[in-house]
């Protein structure tokens, strides 16, 4: 591997080969969202429990203190919005010389494997895949399935997986689901777990999470189960101790209690 990219891949994944990645690239499709209204004022006390910031280029330069030491995986792919017809019809929109520009350490772009628009979002991969290649920039693949949450089951993800892996992503973002082991252990790369929809409580998430590190993820990329909740900063300490520090679901709801 080059230098470049292992080096940007280590600050990213930790020495534990973990990682906790915080998105806040939700506007990009859903506007304004609820508790992103003001990103900058929403991730402030989260960002040092934060191993990688998800993050359009927008927010980054607007709301993100550039003195942040928090690696930036810069979300790359959009054009399409909750008011349009498909959100699966997704272009890139963010140059090589931008993603340079600001020093990202990763990027990522969404695929709808099954959809309409699949041809053109695997596309968007690869090329993305092509141009970051020459600096030495990790693609971070998302494999989206929009509003089908019926294809969250382990043959479909290991399918989306499987295919992202194959056309180059260096990581892979995906859903949880029972028997994960069988998605992670047909992906030639390392899988990260998607937060998906808002949990109803706390031990859910704790719970999905715990069983998806046991079952070989490396890590989560989870928001809306964090910066939705009411006591944020002890969602990310409790979640942090299941990544990190091998903390079981009872443990880590401990750790939220006594935060």
């Amino acid at each position: 591997m080059d230098w470049g990219k292992e080096n940007r891949l280590r600050r990213l994944i930790k020495a534990d080969g973990h990682c906790f990645f915080l998105p806040i690239d939700h506007g990009y499709f859903q506007g304004p969202t609820t508790c992103l209204e003001k990103p900058g004022e929403t991730i402030q006390p989260l960002l040092r429990y934060a191993d990688g910031l998800f993050v359009t280029r927008g927010v980054l330069r607007n709301c993100v203190d550039p003195r942040s030491d928090v690696p930036v995986i810069l979300r790359v792919s959009g054009c399409t919005s909750v008011v349009a017809g498909d959100l699966a019809d997704e272009a890139l929109t963010t140059s090589i010389e931008e993603i340079v520009r600001l020093n990202a350490m990763a990027v990522g772009v969404s695929v709808f494997v099954g959809s309409d628009y699949q041809k053109e979002t695997l596309r968007n991969l690869s090329e993305l895949v092509n141009d970051c290649e020459d600096y030495g920039i990790p693609v971070m693949a998302v494999t989206a399935v929009g509003r089908e949450l019926e294809k969250r089951e382990a043959r479909y993800l290991a399918l989306c997986c499987r295919i992202c892996a194959e056309l180059g992503a260096s990581v892979v973002k995906t859903y949880w689901c029972e028997n994960f082991e069988k998605v992670v252990e047909t992906c030639p790369v390392p899988v990260v777990m998607a937060g998906g929809p808002q949990c109803e409580t706390e031990r859910e998430v704790m719970d999905f999470v715990h069983d998806g590190m046991q079952r070989g993820a490396i890590g989560i990329n989870l928001g809306r189960n964090v910066w939705k909740h009411p006591k944020p900063v002890a969602m990310m300490k409790a979640l942090r101790a299941i990544v990190h520090k091998k903390a079981s679901p009872d443990e880590a709801m401990d750790i939220f209690n006594a935060s």
